[in-house]
């Protein structure tokens, strides 16, 4: 099984672990594919995050997203994205980099898909 079986479980019993290289970003995995890499997580950023080092992303697997709590505002687009805002991010689609200057929580589930 490439992820873990879980049931309901709070997501704070996951470790949140700092990006080294974005001060403010941090993540809670929930369950990840040790092969490929793709994961669900919650992503977490904390007020005044600038994600300007990590640059425009690009991956090449699928990226969906909801916004918990909070706002994040796309740097390229200049739009702002606030909760109970979606994305569904096909491989290859461009996005950020982002600033949050009042925090924002989002879920995010990454995956590969046959036929793309």
């Amino acid at each position: 099984m490439a992820k873990p079986e879980l049931e309901f479980t709070d997501y704070t019993k996951f470790e949140q672990k700092p990006f080294t290289n974005v001060k403010g970003l941090s993540e809670r995995v929930i369950a990840k594919d040790p092969e490929t890499g793709v994961a669900t997580r919650i992503l977490i950023f904390e007020p005044g995050t600038d994600t300007t080092p990590n640059g425009v992303q690009i991956h090449d697997f699928w990226e969906e997203l909801y916004v918990i709590e909070g706002s994040l505002i796309d740097l390229t687009l200049n739009q702002e994205f606030t909760a109970g805002m979606v994305a569904c991010r096909p491989p290859g689609m461009k996005h950020g980099p982002w600033i949050s200057p009042n925090g924002c929580k989002t879920f995010e589930v990454r995956y590969y898909s046959k036929g793309q």
